[in-house]
C-alpha cells in the first residue's frame, strides 16, 4: 500500500479535489492507497485568526462569514462538476464544524482566553472536513473508503499545538484497520491525540509527518508527498534563478535541508520513514508526469557533492559569556535543560575555545522567553558579574549547505565562506556536525536571499553575472546599451549573464527589478523620461539589496566630476566601478589614490581603460609592466582621438575651423569642441599615464599649450565659438605653411620626459612614427627599462562612440574575471 499526501495548495478548490481523486483512484487500483489531507487551502489560517480575533474580542463574523462561504462554495461546485456526488453528508460535517467554530470562538471571545486545548481542536476542523470531501468524490465513482480518525491511532505526547508522535505505541493501534490494499484509507492530516484522550496537533503544516507516521504504522511501501512544485530543488526557485530539481537525496539530506528552512518537507517527516526505511517521494499535483524526488538510503549518482542550499528566516542569537564559564562544569547543561524545559529549540550552538562564551541560535518568537528563564537560571551568576549581561543579535538568518559527498571532497567549506566573501556578507557564527553534510552559518537576514544566490551560482550554476548600473545615456552610453543589447546572445552562450538593472541620465534613474529590455532603444528612453526616479547613491544600494544582486558594476559615461567625486562611495557601497570619465583619475593625487585604496579594501575592480586610448589597451599594458617591476623613461604620443583627426585634415588643407566642425559631425570630438581643442583632456590622459607609472603630480605640474591660439576669445555659446573659430585659421594656415616648408607636419603630443609632463603642438619630420598618426588614431611609444632602445608602441583608433564604448564593454565583463577569483 502507498500512503499519499496532499498539501492545502493541492486541495484549493473542487477542480482541485477533483485531481486529487484522480490520482489517488489510479494509485489505489494498483497499489492500494492511503490518502493524507492537510485542510482546503487557507482554511487552517482563517481558523488560527478567527482564534486570535476572538481572544482579542474583536468582531470576526466577517471573517467567519468567508470561511463559510470558501467550504460551501467547494460542496456546491462538486455538485454540479461530479456524477453521483452526494453532497449532504459532507455539508452536515460541514455544519457540524461551523457550530463548534462558533460556540467555541464566543467561549474565547467572552473568556478573552484561548486555552491551548481549545485551539487545538479548532485548528483541525479544516482537515476533517477535507475527507469528508474526498470521500464524497470518490464513493460517486463507486470506491470502498473508510475514514482513518488520528484521535483513535497517533498517540502523541508534547504541547498541544506541536506534539510529537509516539510511533510505536501508535502502530499498536493500527490492528484494527484494514490494511489489505482492498479498501482505500483517507486520513486528516494534522491531528493526533495525548495520554489523555485529548486531541492535539503537530506543528503547523504538519500533515507531512502525518502521513510519514500513518506510513511507519501500517507498513507503506512509499510515502508520496504531493504539493505543488516538481519536487526537492536545490535552492528555492521563488528566489533563485537557475535553480536544479534534485533527482535524490538522502534521509539525512533531506532532514537537514528541511530544518534549515527548504518548504517542501516538514522537519519531523524524516524522522518516521528513515527509521522504518520508508522511501519518501515529492511530487506534483499540478504535473503528475513528473518523476519528483525521491528520498531513500540511495544516493544520488549525478549530485554527488552538494545537494542544496537552504536558509532559515526569522533567527535571534543568544550569547552567554564571561569568566563564570571557563572551567565550570555543567554550564552548557544548566543553559540547555532550561531551554528544554520550556519548550524551546536550540537551531545552532557555537562554543569559543577558551570555553568564555556559548552562542546559540533560537526561533525569534521564542527570544523573550528564552531571556526569562536564563535570567532566572543564572540569576546569582549575572549578579555577582560571573557573567555577563546576555547579549542577543535580532534579525539573523542560517545559511545552510547540504550534502553527503561534502565530506570526501576538499575545499567545500572554503568555496562557501569565499561565494560570501564575494557578496561581501558578514559571516557571524560558524557551526558544521561532525558528520561533515552541512555547514551553517549565522548572518544578517537582509542578506539571505542574496547569500543563498551567489552561494548557488558558485556551487550549481555556470552563469556568472554582472549586474550594471549606467549613468550617462548620451552618445557613448547610448552605444554601450546597443553594444550589450546585440551581444547577449552571445554571451549567455558563453554562460555569462549580463544586464541592465538601471539606466541614468543627470536628473533621474530607470530601474527594473529583472532587467531593462535594451532590444527598443526608444522604448528604454522614453521609459526613463515617463518612469524615472530620483538618482542616489542610496537608492541603488536598497535596489541591490532588494533584488539580491550579486556583482553590481556601477558604469560612469559622463563627464561630469560630481559623479567622479562619488567614486570612493560607490566603492564603499560594494560597487565596482568603470568609467571613461577621466575627472576622477585627474583630481587631487590623494583622491586618485583614495579611490585605489577603496577599490582593494573592498575587493571590487575600479576600471577606467577607456580613460586615456578609448578602445586600445593602455592602462592595462601599462600597469602590467610596472607589476612586473619595469619603469617608464619616457613617452611620448598623441592622446586624442579628437585633435589627431583635426590635424590630420589641417594636413589635407582644410582649415582649422573646417576641420573641427568635420570632427564635431562626425562625433570624434566632446559635445563642445573646446574641451579637446584647449588641451586640457591630452593633459588629463598623460597625467593618468604618469601616475600608473608612480609619479606623484598634479594636473596643475602638466605644461599645457592650447591648440587655440594665445589671444583667441572663445567665450560665448558652442554656436558662437564654432563661428568665431574661423578667426583663428590664418594662424594655422601659417603654422602649416612653415611645418610643410620644413618637410615636417603638425601634431598635438603628450609626452614625459625627465620627470616633467606636457602637451603642446609639434611639427614633426615625415619620416617620425607620429607623422603617420591621423584620423582619429592614437599612438603612444613608451620607453621603459625593459623596452630599450626599441620602445612598446601601441596604435590604434582612440576616438569615436564605437571603440570608447567597446572598450568600456571590456572593462564591464572584466569585472567578472574579478568575482571568480575570489
Amino acid at each position: 500500500m502507498k500512503v499519499l499526501k496532499f498539501g492545502g495548495s493541492s486541495l484549493a478548490d473542487a477542480q482541485r479535489y477533483q485531481g486529487v481523486a484522480d490520482i489517488v483512484f489510479d494509485v489505489h487500483q494498483t497499489h492500494g492507497a492511503a490518502a493524507v489531507l492537510s485542510a482546503p487551502k487557507g482554511v487552517t489560517n482563517a481558523l488560527s485568526l478567527l482564534v486570535e480575533q476572538a481572544q482579542a474580542q474583536e468582531d470576526f463574523g466577517e471573517l467567519q462569514a468567508k470561511l463559510t462561504m470558501t467550504l460551501n462554495s467547494i460542496v456546491a461546485e462538486l455538485m454540479g462538476a461530479v456524477e453521483g456526488f452526494k453532497p449532504e453528508p459532507v455539508k452536515a460535517v460541514i455544519d457540524d464544524a461551523l457550530t463548534i467554530l462558533d460556540e467555541k470562538l464566543r467561549g474565547i471571545s467572552l473568556l478573552n482566553s484561548a486555552p491551548q486545548s481549545t485551539t487545538a481542536e479548532l485548528l483541525s476542523l479544516g482537515e476533517y472536513v477535507s475527507v469528508n470531501i474526498l470521500q464524497g468524490i470518490l464513493q460517486a465513482r463507486g470506491v470502498t473508503t473508510a475514514i482513518v480518525d488520528p484521535v483513535e491511532h497517533i498517540i502523541a505526547h508534547g504541547p498541544y499545538l506541536d506534539a510529537l508522535a509516539d510511533v510505536g505505541a501508535s502502530k499498536a493501534t493500527f490492528g484494527s484497520v484494514d490494511t489489505s490494499g482492498d479498501t482505500l484509507l483517507i486520513m486528516p492530516g494534522f491531528v493526533a491525540v495525548n495520554e489523555e484522550g485529548e486531541k492535539v496537533t503537530l506543528g503547523r503544516n504538519g500533515s507531512d509527518y502525518s502521513a510519514a507516521i500513518l506510513a511507519a504504522c501500517i507498513d507503506a511501501e512509499v510515502c508520496e508527498i504531493w504539493t505543488d512544485v516538481d519536487g526537492v530543488y536545490n535552492a528555492d526557485p521563488n528566489q533563485v534563478e537557475g535553480a536544479v530539481l534534485m533527482d535524490k537525496l538522502t534521509y539525512e539530506e533531506a532532514m537537514e535541508l528541511s530544518y534549515f528552512g527548504a518548504k517542501v518537507l516538514h522537519p519531523k517527516t524524516i524522522g518516521p520513514i528513515a527509521q522504518h526505511h520508508i522511501p519518501c517521494l515529492i511530487r506534483n499535483t499540478l504535473n503528475p508526469a513528473a518523476p519528483g524526488t525521491l528520498i531513500s538510503n540511495e544516493k544520488s549518482e549525478k549530485w554527488t557533492h552538494v545537494k542544496g542550499i537552504s536558509h532559515l528566516d526569522d533567527v535571534v542569537m543568544l550569547n552567554i559569556a564571561g569568566p563564570g564559564m571557563k572551567g565550570m562544569v555543567g554550564m552548557a547543561t544548566r543553559i540547555f535543560d532550561s531551554l528544554a524545559n520550556a519548550q524551546i529549540s536550540i537551531t545552532l550552538i557555537t562554543q569559543s575555545s577558551s570555553e568564555y562564551s556559548i552562542s546559540f541560535c533560537i526561533s525569534a518568537v521564542d527570544h523573550s522567553k528564552a531571556l526569562d528563564v536564563l535570567h532566572d537560571e543564572f540569576a546569582l551568576e549575572l549578579h555577582n558579574k560571573l557573567l555577563e549581561p546576555i547579549d542577543v543579535r535580532e534579525n539573523l538568518s542560517i545559511v545552510t549547505l547540504v550534502g553527503d559527498g561534502m565530506r570526501k571532497t576538499k575545499g567545500m567549506a572554503a568555496k562557501f565562506f569565499q561565494a560570501l566573501a564575494q557578496a561581501r556578507i558578514n559571516n557571524i557564527a560558524i557551526a558544521q556536525g561532525s558528520s561533515e553534510r552541512s555547514i551553517s552559518t549565522v548572518i544578517e537576514a537582509n542578506k539571505a536571499k542574496k547569500a543563498v544566490k551567489v552561494v548557488h551560482q558558485n556551487f550549481f550554476s555556470r552563469m556568472h553575472c554582472i549586474d550594471v548600473f549606467l549613468i550617462g545615456c548620451g552618445t557613448v552610453g547610448a552605444e554601450l546599451l546597443d553594444q550589450i543589447a546585440r551581444q547577449q546572445p552571445q554571451l549567455e552562450a558563453k554562460s555569462v549573464r549580463l544586464r541592465v538593472y538601471g539606466v541614468a541620465n543627470s536628473k533621474q534613474v530607470l530601474l527594473n527589478p529583472n532587467g531593462i529590455d535594451l532590444s527598443d532603444k526608444a522604448q528604454w528612453q522614453a521609459d526613463l523620461i515617463e518612469h524615472g526616479v530620483h538618482y542616489g547613491l542610496p537608492e541603488l544600494q536598497q535596489f541591490v539589496v532588494d533584488n539580491s544582486l550579486t556583482n553590481p558594476v556601477f558604469v560612469d559615461c559622463t563627464s561630469a566630476q560630481s559623479v567622479a567625486d562619488q567614486y570612493v562611495d560607490i566603492l564603499d557601497a560594494g560597487f565596482h566601478v568603470v568609467t571613461p570619465n577621466k575627472k576622477g583619475n585627474t583630481g587631487s593625487s590623494q583622491y586618485y589614490a583614495d579611490i585605489k585604496a577603496a577599490a582593494l579594501r573592498h575587493k571590487r575592480q575600479y576600471l577606467y581603460e577607456t580613460t586615456v586610448g578609448a578602445g586600445l589597451p593602455v592602462i592595462d599594458n601599462l600597469q602590467k609592466l610596472v607589476s612586473a617591476g619595469d619603469r617608464l623613461n619616457t613617452f611620448e604620443g598623441i592622446l586624442s582621438g579628437s585633435l589627431s583627426y583635426v590635424f590630420g585634415k589641417l594636413e589635407e588643407g582644410l582649415s582649422l575651423s573646417e576641420a573641427t566642425a568635420v570632427a564635431k559631425s562626425n562625433g570624434f570630438t566632446e559635445p563642445d569642441p573646446r574641451d579637446d581643442l584647449s588641451g586640457m583632456d591630452v593633459a588629463r590622459k598623460l597625467l593618468i599615464m604618469a601616475r600608473e607609472a608612480g609619479m606623484v603630480c598634479e594636473l596643475s605640474d602638466i605644461d599645457i599649450q592650447s591648440v587655440l591660439p594665445a589671444d583667441f576669445d572663445d567665450s560665448g555659446d558652442i554656436p558662437t565659438f564654432m563661428a568665431n573659430l574661423e578667426k583663428a585659421n590664418d594662424y594655422y594656415a601659417e603654422l602649416v605653411a612653415q611645418a610643410k616648408a620644413d618637410h615636417k607636419v603638425l601634431r598635438y603630443i603628450g609626452s614625459i620626459k625627465d620627470g616633467k609632463c606636457a602637451v603642446s603642438i609639434q611639427a614633426v619630420a615625415l619620416d617620425n612614427p607620429l607623422a603617420a598618426v591621423k584620423d582619429g588614431e592614437n599612438a603612444l611609444s613608451m620607453h621603459s627599462d625593459y623596452y630599450s632602445p626599441v620602445p612598446f608602441v601601441i596604435r590604434g583608433y582612440g576616438a569615436g562612440a564605437t571603440v570608447t564604448a567597446a572598450g568600456v564593454f571590456a572593462d564591464i565583463l572584466r569585472t567578472m574575471a574579478w568575482t571568480q577569483e575570489l
